[in-house]
């Protein structure tokens, strides 16, 4: 979701990034997701598409890390999602002992082989509207 947010001027994604950095939601990362969104926060074509320069990109990335909690992964499900590479979004959730996940990507999260009962998949516009809870 963060690299989303970077490239939107506006919209639900960005007030859920502002009530992370409030404390109002309690994000959650690990190495495998630090890296994705370092690896993807240095494409060109999403720098292109932000409205931040480089140096903003980088302190809101940091701030965002600085309010997220770090959650080793010791156990890997491997839900089986459709996109293999979005199965340890799900771990993450799992370890953290998380009861949501926000992403735009619904469709392909909610598609897993393993389940868990106590994880929900928002869209940041159905949680802000405290949607399926």
């Amino acid at each position: 979701m963060l690299i989303g947010v970077l490239i939107g001027k506006e919209g639900p994604g960005r007030e859920i990034l502002r009530r992370c950095l409030q404390g109002t939601y309690q994000p959650l990362i690990s190495n495998t997701l630090f890296l994705e969104y370092e690896y993807a926060s240095l494409r060109p074509r999403i720098q292109k598409l932000c409205p931040l320069d480089e140096n903003e990109i980088r302190e809101l990335i940091n701030a965002f890390y600085s309010v997220c909690v770090w959650v080793p992964i010791y156990y890997l499900w491997r839900p089986n999602l459709k996109d293999e590479g979005d199965n340890f979004l799900i771990e993450l959730a799992v370890a953290g002992n998380a009861e949501i996940i926000v992403t735009n990507n619904v469709k392909d999260l909610g598609s897993a082989a393993l389940s868990f009962e106590n994880l929900q998949i928002y869209k940041p516009e159905e949680l802000l509207r405290g949607e399926r809870k």
